[in-house]
């Protein structure tokens, strides 16, 4: 098993990957159907000659670049695991601290803006059982994803979908918002990492010239959308909170706030409508 191992390492290497032994190890875990402290501890048993080349063929997507999460197919996000594909962006760890800032009364509403694969929709359905969770997104494809992500967690009751741009077909009012919008500057996403610029939905990035013209969008619609002291919360890039404290002050938000994730970067930002 360490040679299959140290040979993938030597692959992924060789082909730029950033972390070729932890990849490595993880593929090797996803193909024997185990977890990864069993294959690097060598408690798991020896794997199947079918498991060893469908082992070989993931060593090869991930050579060509492409995410773990995509070849494995399943991710996971605060407590709950997700299905992803190409039709949807990979969740990140820092956009975990979207759903943890989300602080409301029970019962509550929330609506759940660009909501990709449901990350923090679901995440949220899972750890607020009293909220009515909605979420939207201008993708049918990401719908799709998001709809089958929450009846394999059994929340489809709890949580809606729709379609909109925004909260362009939006006309309910909510106790919050959340949002993990494009937030890439249009001219950046060519200099990202080919896992993200080969595989990644580009909508999914892309928040034009400066990164923020859905953030100026949102910020405007949102008031009328949230009741008297109802929350905001958006994911930025680590060098917007600025832009987006005065995008927020300048459509009527207080107690704007910017969160930090926990390498210290800044990475979420909320705003309350006043009471």
């Amino acid at each position: 098993m360490r040679d299959l191992i140290d040979a993938a390492e030597r692959r992924l290497a060789d082909a730029g990957v950033e972390t070729p032994r932890l990849d490595a190890e993880l593929l090797l875990a996803a193909a024997m159907g185990t977890g990864r402290p069993e294959v690097v501890s060598g408690l798991a048993p020896d794997p199947t000659p079918e498991q060893i080349a469908w082992f070989d063929d993931c060593v090869e997507r991930r050579a060509e670049r492409e995410p773990v999460a995509y070849i494995k197919g399943v991710i996971g996000f605060r407590r709950i695991m997700l299905h992803v594909d190409r039709r949807v962006l990979i969740p990140r760890p820092e956009t975990e601290l979207l759903v943890a800032v989300t602080k409301v009364d029970r019962p509550c509403g929330i609506l759940d803006v660009a909501t990709g694969s449901g990350a923090v929709a679901l995440a949220l359905a899972d750890e607020l059982p009293d909220a009515t969770i909605t979420a939207v997104d201008i993708s049918d494809d990401a719908l799709d994803v998001a709809r089958a992500n929450a009846r394999t967690l059994g929340f489809d009751g709890r949580v809606s979908f729709a379609r909109s741009d925004l909260l362009d077909s939006v006309d309910r009012v909510f106790d919050a918002i959340t949002a993990n919008l494009p937030y890439v500057r249009s001219g950046d996403i060519a200099g990202l990492q080919p896992e993200i610029t080969r595989y990644e939905p580009v909508a999914a990035l892309d928040g034009g010239e400066d990164g923020l013209e859905l953030v100026r969008r949102l910020a405007a619609q949102a008031p009328a959308h949230l009741k008297p002291g109802g929350m905001l919360a958006l994911e930025i890039g680590d060098d917007q909170a600025p832009a987006t404290e005065a995008i927020l002050r300048g459509a009527g938000f207080a107690d704007v706030e910017t969160h930090q994730d926990l390498a210290g970067r800044d990475r979420v930002m909320s705003g309350r409508v006043p009471a």
